[in-house]
């Protein structure tokens, strides 16, 4: 029988990637007004060594934050990949009093939690109610479940993910009904992330003197305003069948490339999921999207021109 402990550590292993606070500070630049007077949860996150609960707890006073949460997942099973036990997961509750924020010397008291700090868990979650916004990086292996519990608990958050969660069933409803959308995003498309394990990856995606590893698929989600999804993408090229082609299957012509969306289209087209970088729901219309043979209402199947199966798309329409 497979070993449910060995496969919750391996997935810890998986997940185990530490934000980088430039890439924090590039991002949340964009949101300073929304924090005034909310509580902040960072519950994926050691306080004693979080990047995210470093610029809120440094910043607290600037953001005119309320009170700024953090949680942090332990396994506290004896850990399978080394001969020490796991720490004990730990929070901690931060409201702006006098203190100066050091590694390993966080403001305000550590103190153990009953559980594992495993966001799931009753206690995480009563803290979560508590919260306004959450902002962290979740575990990838667990997004789906991660992004429904802030649907369901009715969330503002700001965090970090797969740009392939775009797809999920559990996400791009929330996209097409304007709940959920992307932030600015990572510089040049980049994000670079510590981890303890870089053996994991090969030479190029783990850069040895830098100890970061490298990564173009991942992007922020949010639901928090930003001047970003009120610019126009500018469009530029002119439809014609040969350069664009119709599904085989769905009544919408194939854009291979963001950038040469026809400005005199005004039917359907499939896109790259990137198209959401540049997404401006008063422009743009979402339909739909084809990644599966599964028909829905949202999805369209498979996209197909002349036979040849295309990659994930976005059916979108001008408005």
């Amino acid at each position: 029988m497979p070993n449910p402990n060995l496969s919750a550590a391996r997935r810890n292993k998986k997940d185990e990637f530490y934000t980088q606070l430039s890439d924090i500070e590039n991002e949340l630049r964009h949101y300073h007004d929304l924090f005034e007077g909310k509580v902040i949860y960072c519950n994926c996150d050691d306080p004693r060594v979080s990047n995210f609960f470093y610029y809120f707890s440094s910043n607290f006073k600037f953001l005119k934050i309320k009170k700024l949460i953090a949680t942090c997942y332990k396994n506290q099973q004896p850990d399978l990949f080394s001969s020490e036990d796991s720490e004990k997961a730990v929070f901690l509750e931060y409201d702006g009093e006098n203190g100066t924020y050091t590694t390993n010397h966080p403001l305000g008291v550590v103190k153990p939690l009953k559980g594992n700090g495993d966001f799931r868990n009753s206690e995480c979650i009563e803290l979560l109610k508590q919260s306004d916004i959450v902002v962290t990086n979740p575990p990838f292996s667990l997004f789906r479940e991660y992004i429904a519990q802030l649907i369901e608990y009715n969330k503002k958050f700001l965090i970090i993910g797969p740009r392939n969660a775009i797809i999920y069933k559990e996400v791009f409803p929330e996209i097409k009904n304007d709940r959920i959308w992307l932030g600015f995003g990572f510089v040049a498309g980049n994000a670079y992330f510590e981890t303890k394990h870089p053996e994991n990856f090969a030479s190029g995606v783990y850069n040895q003197e830098t100890g970061l590893v490298k990564f173009r698929n991942v992007v922020w989600y949010t639901n928090l305003p930003h001047e970003k999804r009120n610019e126009e993408l500018y469009l530029w090229k002119k439809y014609s069948a040969e350069e664009y082609p119709h599904y085989d299957n769905y009544d919408a012509i194939e854009v291979s490339k963001v950038v040469n969306i026809p400005r005199d289209w005004n039917g359907a087209m499939g896109v790259p999921i990137t198209f959401l970088d540049k997404y401006n729901p008063s422009q743009f219309e979402i339909i739909g999207r084809m990644n599966s043979s599964v028909i829905t209402d949202l999805q369209l199947g498979i996209p197909y021109v002349n036979g040849v199966a295309k990659y994930a798309r976005i059916i979108i329409q001008r408005r």
